[in-house]
C-alpha cells in the first residue's frame, strides 16, 4: 500500500496529513530535528487521527524530518512514511533611512536586512548542531552562503556586515523594482525577505550623454479580418496529418474512445444494416472483407466534418473551434499585440457583423437571393434553397493540397504498391517491388484489399487533373496523365498567385527598410485579382471534390505511415520528416528511379499553399480599399509565403522573388527537371 505525508505550511503552523487517511487507523506521529534529536510533537485531534499540527515557533529554526507508524485495525503495520520541511529563520529587509521610495536613475539605495525588533537572537540548527544566534552571527558560518537580488546586479555589500548592502540604480529603466535578500545553510534556503517597492524614475538628460536611437518600421492599424486568418491556421492545425493519426488510433485501438466521432462512425454503419462496436473492430473488421477500409474511410470523413468547419456560433457569439490548439504566444507575434482566445473571438464576432456567416459569402447570397436570408439559409439538401452549413460554416479545405501532394508522389506511391499487390508488374523489365510480401496476419494486408476492393468507388487521376485545371489551371506531370479537353481553365491563376507572392516579398524588403514607409496598395490590388479568379473557379464540384480527394489521401497517408510499410519500403531513418508517411514515398521514388526530389518540400507547398488562398478566397476584398488590410496579411502570413516561395524554388528550380513573373506550370518545370535527371537512354 502506497503511504506518504502531505505537508501544508501556514504561516505559524506546519499541518501534516497521512495518507492513508482513515479513521479507524492507528497513527503514531514523531518530529526530528537535523541532529536527530526528538522534539515534542505537536497539536493532534482524537476524532481525525491522520491529521497533527506542528507550532514551528517551538523549536529551532533548522531541518525536519515527521514521521508517522500507521496501524490497521488488527495492530499490523501498513506504512511508514515521512515528511521534510524546512523551518526558516526569520528575517525582514528595508530600504534604510529613506523618506520617499522613489529614486532617480544612477541613485543608491541602502538597503539592510535584520530579523524583526521582537527578535534579537533565534535558535538555529548549523551544520547538525543547535544554536542561538544573531543574523550577523549567522552570516560568518562556513556552512551559510548569502546573496542579494537586484535588477541590475549592480550592488555592494558591506564586508563587515554582509546583511548591509548599497544599491546603484544606474542603466534602470523607468519602472517599480524590489531587492531581495537569502540566506542558504549547505545551499539550501533557510531565510528569504523582500524590500518595499522602489520606483525608479528618469533622470534628465544631461551634457555628454550617449542617446541610443533606434528606427521602427510604422505600423498598421488592427482590422477585422485579422481573426479570420487565426480562425484558418487553428483549423489548419486540427485537421494535420499528426491529429488525424491519433484521433483514428485511438478510435480503434486505444482503450479511451473518440466518442463523438467514434458515435457518428457506428450511426452510420448502422444505418447500412451492420453493427459497429468494439467487438466489430477486433474480430469482424479481421476478415477478408472491405469492412475495414470503409470504416477507415467513414471516420476520415467524420474527422473532416467535425474540424474542418471555419467556427461555431453560439449565442450571438463566434467562437474558434478548438482553443486547446490556439497558441497565445505565437498569435500575439503575428498580431504584433497581445491576444487570447477571448480576444480574436470579439473580433470574429464583429467581423461576422451579426450574421453568423462570412462577409464573403454572406454578398454572395446577398446577389443570389436577396437580402432576407432567414428563411432561405436554413433549407436541407433536397429544397430550394441554399445548403446551411456550406453557408453557415464552410469547409477549410483546399484542392492545391491535394495537387501538391499528388505532384510529390503520393498517389503514384500507393498506385504503385496497389499494382504489385494484386501480382502485376510495373512498365519495367524488373520490377522494383518484387520483394513487396506482406502477409495476411497485419492489419495492413486486409486494409490494401479493401483499398483496391473500393477503387472504383474512388477518384481516379484523370477527375481530379480536370479539377486541378478548373481551380487553378494547374495540370499533373506524369506519363499516365491523359491529353485534357477542359471547358474552363483557370489560365490567369499561376499568374495572378505567382505576381501577388512577388508583390509580398517586394513589399517585404520595404517593411524591413526602417527608412522606408512600404506601399501595400499594388498589394492589395493584387489580393484584390486573385480573389476574383479563385471565386470563378468555385463551381460546380467545388463542393465535393476537394473534400473526397483529402478524405482519400489522408486515408493513403496513414496507410503509408504503417509500420508494415516500414519493414518493407524502409528508407532513411536519419532524415527528420514532419511526418511518418513521407519518408515512405521518397524511399519509393528513389525504387523506381522517379525523381529524388524530397517529398518535404511538396508538403510544404501543400500546407502553406492552401492557408495562404483559403485567406484570399473566403476573404472580403473585393470592397476592401484599405491598405492597412493588404499590410496586415501580408506580415501576418510571412513565415507561410517565405516557407511556399522557398519550397516552390527547391521543387522546381524557379525563384518567385524575381521579375519577370514566371506563369509556367509546375508540372512543365518538374517534369524538365526530372528529364534532365534521368540517365541517357532512359
Amino acid at each position: 500500500m502506497d503511504t506518504s505525508i502531505n505537508v501544508e505550511h501556514g504561516k505559524d503552523y506546519v499541518v501534516l496529513t497521512a495518507v492513508p487517511s482513515n479513521i479507524n487507523y492507528t497513527y503514531d506521529w514523531s518530529w526530528v530535528s537535523e541532529n536527530a534529536k526528538t522534539l515534542p510533537i505537536l497539536k493532534k485531534d482524537d476524532l481525525i487521527p491522520y491529521v497533527a499540527t506542528i507550532d514551528p515557533s517551538k523549536a529551532p529554526y533548522g531541518k525536519y524530518t515527521v514521521t508517522v507508524e500507521i496501524r490497521d485495525e488488527n495492530g499490523h503495520v501498513i506504512g511508514t512514511p515521512e515528511g521534510n520541511f524546512p523551518n526558516l529563520i526569520p528575517v525582514e529587509c528595508h530600504v534604510v533611512h529613506s523618506k520617499s521610495l522613489i529614486f532617480t536613475e544612477g541613485d543608491v539605495v541602502a538597503l539592510e536586512a535584520h530579523t524583526p525588533p521582537n527578535i534579537g537572537k533565534f535558535a538555529c540548527i548549523v551544520n547538525g548542531e543547535r544554536e542561538s544566534l544573531t543574523l550577523k552571527d549567522l552570516l560568518k558560518k562556513e556552512t551559510v552562503h548569502y546573496e542579494w537580488i537586484v535588477a541590475n546586479d549592480n550592488i555592494n555589500i558591506e564586508p563587515t556586515n554582509p546583511s548591509k548592502a548599497n544599491w546603484n540604480t544606474s542603466g534602470l529603466t523607468p519602472e517599480n523594482y524590489h531587492a531581495t535578500f537569502r540566506v542558504y545553510e549547505s545551499a539550501e534556503l533557510i531565510g528569504e525577505c523582500q524590500s518595499e517597492e522602489v520606483a525608479v524614475k528618469a533622470r534628465q538628460i544631461q551634457k555628454g550623454d550617449v542617446l541610443p536611437v533606434a528606427m521602427q518600421r510604422t505600423s498598421s492599424p488592427p482590422t477585422g479580418d485579422q481573426a479570420l486568418w487565426a480562425a484558418i491556421r487553428n483549423r489548419m492545425k486540427a485537421v494535420s496529418f499528426e491529429r488525424y493519426g491519433d484521433v483514428i488510433d485511438r478510435i480503434f485501438c486505444g482503450n479511451d474512445s473518440v466518442s463523438q466521432i467514434r458515435d457518428a462512425v457506428s450511426k452510420e454503419f448502422k444505418g447500412k444494416g451492420k453493427n459497429f462496436d468494439q467487438d466489430l473492430v477486433d474480430t469482424r473488421l479481421s476478415i477478408n472483407s472491405v469492412d475495414s477500409y470503409n470504416v477507415l474511410k467513414l471516420a476520415t470523413e467524420i474527422f473532416l466534418l467535425l474540424e474542418c468547419g471555419v467556427v461555431k456560433v453560439e449565442k450571438g457569439r463566434v467562437k474558434i473551434l478548438d482553443d486547446t490548439l490556439f497558441d497565445n504566444m505565437e498569435e500575439s507575434g503575428r498580431f504584433n499585440e497581445a491576444v487570447t482566445v477571448s480576444d480574436i473571438e470579439t473580433r470574429l464576432t464583429r467581423y461576422f457583423g451579426g450574421k453568423n456567416t462570412l462577409p464573403y459569402l454572406n454578398r454572395i447570397l446577398e446577389a443570389l437571393m436577396g437580402k432576407d436570408l432567414e428563411i432561405q439559409e436554413k433549407k436541407l439538401p433536397y429544397c430550394d434553397g441554399v445548403l446551411k452549413n456550406r453557408f453557415n460554416c464552410p469547409s477549410l479545405i483546399e484542392l492545391i493540397w491535394s495537387y501538391w501532394h499528388e505532384e510529390g508522389g503520393l498517389a503514384q506511391t500507393m498506385n504503385a504498391i496497389a499494382l504489385r499487390f494484386q501480382n502485376r508488374r510495373g512498365p519495367s523489365n524488373r520490377d522494383p517491388l518484387a520483394q513487396l510480401e506482406i502477409d495476411p496476419l497485419r492489419p495492413l494486408n486486409n486494409l490494401l484489399w479493401g483499398y483496391i476492393q473500393n477503387e472504383y468507388n474512388r477518384l481516379n487521376m484523370q477527375r481530379r487533373a480536370y479539377e486541378y485545371d478548373h481551380h487553378y489551371g494547374f495540370s499533373i506531370n506524369g506519363r499516365a496523365v491523359p491529353t485534357l479537353r477542359t471547358a474552363d481553365s483557370r489560365s490567369k491563376f499561376l499568374e495572378g498567385f505567382h505576381n501577388l507572392l512577388y508583390k509580398t516579398s517586394v513589399f517585404y524588403k520595404e517593411d524591413a527598410d526602417t527608412t522606408v514607409v512600404a506601399d501595400a496598395f499594388p498589394l492589395l490590388q493584387t489580393l484584390r485579382e486573385v480573389h476574383i479568379v479563385l471565386a470563378e473557379g468555385a463551381h460546380n464540384q467545388f463542393g465535393d471534390l476537394p473534400w473526397t480527394a483529402r478524405v482519400e489521401m489522408m486515408v493513403e497517408q496513414w496507410m503509408l505511415a504503417r509500420p508494415e510499410m516500414q519493414d518493407f519500403l524502409r528508407g532513411r531513418p536519419m532524415v527528420p520528416y514532419k511526418e511518418p508517411w513521407m519518408g515512405r514515398v521518397d524511399a519509393m521514388k528513389k525504387l523506381q528511379g522517379w525523381t529524388d526530389t524530397s517529398i518535404t518540400h511538396f508538403q510544404e507547398l501543400a500546407s502553406f499553399g492552401e492557408q495562404i488562398i483559403l485567406s484570399v478566397r473566403y476573404g472580403d476584398w473585393i470592397d476592401v480599399n484599405d491598405e492597412n488590410q493588404a499590410k496586415n496579411w501580408a506580415r501576418y502570413w510571412k513565415p507561410e509565403i517565405q516557407g511556399y516561395i522557398h519550397a516552390y524554388r527547391a521543387a522546381t528550380g524557379v525563384d518567385l522573388t524575381t521579375e519577370p513573373v514566371d506563369a509556367t506550370p509546375p508540372w512543365a518545370h518538374l517534369k524538365r527537371i526530372e528529364a534532365q535527371k534521368r540517365p541517357v537512354g532512359v
